[in-house]
C-alpha cells in the first residue's frame, strides 16, 4: 500500500510546488509553455521511439527469436509518453529518461539481468536451479483394473 502512496499523494503535491517555484520565477506563462512544449516533445519521441521499437520488434519475431527486450523497451517508451504528457518536472525527466534509446537500455539491462527468459517465460535466476534425479515409468499404475 505504501508504495501506491508515493506516486499517488506525493508526487503530484512535489509537482505542484515545482511548478509554483518555476511560475514564480520565470512567470505563469512561459511555465505553461514550457509544460505544453514538453508534452509536444514527448508526443514526438513517443511516435518516433515507438516506431522503431515495433520495426525492431517485428524483425527479431521474424528471425524466431523472441523480442524481450523491444517488449519490454515498449511498456518503457509508452510509460514514457505518458509521464511527458503529465503536467510537471519530475515526471517529465522520468518520461524523457524511458525515451533515450541510451538510458532506456540500461533500465533494460537492470531489468533484464534480473530475470531470465525461457522460451517466452519469464522465470527468476534462483528457478534456473537443475534437480537431478532418477525416476521409473510404472505402466501397470496407469491401466484401469
Amino acid at each position: 500500500m505504501r508504495f501506491f502512496l508515493i506516486p499517488f499523494v506525493f508526487l503530484p503535491l512535489l509537482e505542484l510546488f515545482i511548478l509554483i517555484q518555476v511560475g514564480d520565477e520565470i512567470g505563469a506563462v512561459l511555465t505553461i509553455g514550457l509544460v505544453l512544449g514538453t508534452a509536444a516533445i514527448g508526443l514526438a519521441l513517443l511516435r518516433q521511439q515507438g516506431y522503431s521499437t515495433l520495426l525492431r520488434a517485428r524483425e527479431k519475431a521474424s528471425q524466431g527469436q523472441v523480442p524481450a527486450e523491444e517488449m519490454l523497451g515498449g511498456v518503457f517508451v509508452a510509460l514514457g509518453g505518458l509521464l511527458l504528457l503529465l503536467p510537471g518536472f519530475i515526471t517529465d525527466v522520468i518520461g524523457l529518461c524511458c525515451l533515450l534509446p541510451p538510458l532506456r537500455r540500461l533500465f533494460l539491462k537492470g531489468l533484464l539481468s534480473r530475470w531470465l527468459v525461457v522460451g517466452g517465460m519469464s522465470s527468476s535466476r534462483d528457478a534456473g536451479r537443475v534437480i537431478e534425479g532418477e525416476f521409473e515409468r510404472d505402466d501397470k499404475r496407469d491401466r484401469l483394473p
